[in-house]
């Protein structure tokens, strides 16, 4: 992975190692590692960007809407504290992070600023030191405001570094942006979301998403032949995901349609949610005659799935268990391509998991600014089923293409372990220094 990637330590602390990162760091997030908290991508970037903050010796504490059931502030990995707000309006919310949104919003933007001041930053400037503020999406802009106003009044401005970084579009036309380019340094995880930015005459940089740095030790080859062993040398295809238009559903449909009708033998195995929009995928899939079969694996480890696929031939396995990660990175590794070809990505964190863990990403063509057509990845410019279908059946008859794609996907990956942008971040907040 380059340079030395981990940051030097001594007595748990980073020495050295970044120069303008502090010590210090808040992340501000409505989702979180909790259950509770839990729902997509934020939950993915956050619970993995604390937990390499922590392991970089960063003091790292984590303010999110947490499980009401668990303790308020909790030791969690090493270096990293866990805040769970809101708890007393989340007790009375039990959907989940995103119920009872509104009454949230405006008690994290109330109480959690002036805590932060208090107990956090003000301690830090008695000992000399600076915190860095990590604001995530919409949602925490008003505390980001409140926030920037309060060390303002306590006179601690200069104690600490807000960034605001947004991960996708959603709530954009609640943001004040000149209040919040005022307030805080703006990132973007892609040049996509520095382009929606812009749209908002909002100047951004762009910070990547990060994996974690083991991920790739962590995918277990035995588990990855057993699966690729249950397949029995069928061409498999890997999509997991919300229903949603944006994931382009149809478009995957519909390519395996037409490759079945041209002789091609292909399995699509799919994860979706409880969206509605699942019942118009099926509903397509009934249509182009292609056979669905239900597949429910208690405790879905890699040996109990492959012994389920083993007895299917259905052209669509739609998995109804969870997919705990031991058995989704070997999934990964195990099938021809995984179909991340979203029409509308901000970032595509799923494509880089599936390059670490040794699998081919299909791409759309969006913010997946690491995915390179035919080099590291598949890249759909398009909706049209014809043109995925034309790229996996390259893919399926190539097998040199197949085993390029697969060791540049893995140097890729091994570029955008949390570390390395950690790197970057350091240099982009040097340049702000100088603005």
């Amino acid at each position: 992975m380059g340079r030395g990637l981990r940051a030097p330590e001594e007595n748990g602390r980073c020495v050295n190692r970044y120069s303008h990162l502090p010590h210090n760091v808040v992340i501000l997030s409505f989702e979180g590692p909790d259950r509770y908290s839990f729902v997509g991508g934020l939950g993915v970037r956050v619970t993995e960007l604390a937990a390499a903050l922590g392991r970089s010796g960063f003091s790292t504490n984590v303010f999110f809407i947490g499980d009401p059931d668990k303790p308020g502030i909790e030791p969690w990995t090493q270096n990293v504290r866990l805040y769970r707000w809101c708890q007393w309006i989340s007790a009375y919310h039990p959907g989940g992070v995103y119920d009872g949104e509104g009454g949230k919003i405006a008690d994290f933007s109330g109480s959690a600023p002036p805590y932060i001041v208090s107990e956090i930053v003000k301690p830090a400037h008695e000992r000399g030191e600076r915190v860095l503020v990590l604001a995530e999406d919409w949602q925490v802009v008003p505390a980001t405001l409140h926030l920037h106003r309060a060390l303002l009044e306590a006179g601690l401005r200069e104690s600490a570094t807000l960034v605001w970084n947004a991960n996708n579009t959603y709530g954009f036309e609640t943001i004040d942006w000149r209040a919040l380019e005022r307030a805080a340094i703006i990132t973007g995880v892609s040049r996509y979301m520095k382009f929606e930015l812009g749209l908002r005459d909002v100047q951004a940089l762009v910070v990547p998403n990060g994996i974690p740095e083991e991920l790739p030790e962590s995918v277990d080859d035995a588990a990855v032949d057993v699966l690729k062993d249950a397949l029995h040398g069928r061409k498999a295809l890997l999509k997991v995901g919300r229903y949603d238009p944006d994931k382009r559903w149809l478009q995957a449909i519909d390519a395996v349609a037409e490759m079945r009708d041209a002789g091609v033998r292909v399995q699509l195995i799919v994860r979706g949610g409880k969206e509605a929009y699942g019942d118009l995928v099926f509903a397509r899939a009934r249509t182009r005659g292609l056979a669905i079969e239900d597949v429910t694996v208690p405790e879905c480890s890699p040996h109990r799935l492959a012994g389920a696929l083993e007895k299917t031939a259905a052209d669509i396995v739609n998995l109804r268990s969870f997919l705990p990660n031991e058995t989704l990175y070997a999934l990964y590794g195990a099938v021809d391509a995984v179909l991340a070809n979203s029409g509308k990505e901000p970032f595509g964190l799923v494509g880089l998991e599936v390059m670490a863990c040794g699998g081919i990403p299909v791409c759309g063509s969006t913010g997946e600014d690491y995915a390179r057509a035919f080099e590291n990845a598949i890249v759909c410019d398009t909706g049209d089923p014809a043109e995925l279908a034309s790229y996996l059946r390259q893919l399926f008859d190539d097998k040199h293409l197949a085993s390029r794609i697969r060791k540049r996907a893995a140097k890729t990956a091994r570029r955008y372990a949390w570390p390395a942008v950690f790197e970057l971040l350091d240099a982009k907040l040097a340049y702000q220094e100088l603005t």
